[in-house]
């Protein structure tokens, strides 16, 4: 794990707890009864909130009408928490950093409801400081979901390291200003650079780049 760190800020989905399976079968079942590419919405689903992604992809819809789809997906997503588990090692991290103290965020593009139920599924801790979907204007790839949770902290974003697992979540955490750390394999010219975790598996809070792959 890092050392000399003013605070630990992780993404959930992908980061910390792998709900790969649910997402995908949410969304594609949505992408069905609109007429959509599930491969494509997919794809940019990743790392947003949902209501970013209805109206990418159904613009021509009302607002009203974009919100009733989202309140459906998140009521769908909520109820479905079999097969969720930790990204290896998140449970313990977690624990360890708030034994010690360490100042430690969530920043997710899910709903507060939705989220804490998949950490719960998990078994992933939640920390005190927990940003979600309705506590911004803007979601992720917009860097302020990242910068008000420094801000809560108490602490400069300069300090912080940010485990991204999702371009547009990287895309915000490389604009926040933070040390960025990868999980998992998700490549592009946004990750160039960065350093890279596969898992938290090797990660032991107070050793300096444990687990840290260039």
């Amino acid at each position: 794990m890092v050392s000399n760190t003013a605070g630990y800020l992780f993404d959930m989905d992908g980061t910390l707890v792998d709900s790969h399976a649910v997402v995908e079968a949410v969304w594609t079942a949505f992408c069905e009864r609109h007429g959509l590419d599930p491969q494509i919405v997919l794809s940019y689903a990743h790392g947003r909130q949902a209501g970013d992604t209805v109206a990418h992809f159904l613009p021509a819809l009302s607002g009203e009408t974009r919100a009733e789809l989202v309140a459906g997906l998140v009521v769908e997503e909520v109820t479905r928490t079999d097969g969720i588990v930790e990204v290896p090692g998140a449970r313990r991290l977690l624990a360890a950093l708030a034994e010690r103290g360490a100042p430690v965020a969530i920043v997710t593009s899910a709903p507060r409801e939705l989220a804490v139920a998949r950490l719960n599924a998990a078994g992933v801790g939640i920390p005190e400081v927990l940003v979600a979907a309705e506590g911004v204007e803007r979601g992720k790839p917009d860097p302020s979901c990242y910068l008000l949770a420094a801000e809560q902290l108490g602490v400069a974003i300069e300090g912080c390291v940010v485990f991204e697992d999702a371009e547009a979540g990287l895309v915000a955490a490389v604009a926040s200003g933070g040390r960025v750390v990868v999980v998992g394999g998700h490549t592009s010219a946004t990750t160039d650079g960065l350093e890279r975790i596969h898992d938290y598996t090797g990660a032991v809070p107070g050793v300096e780049r444990a687990a840290v792959a260039s």
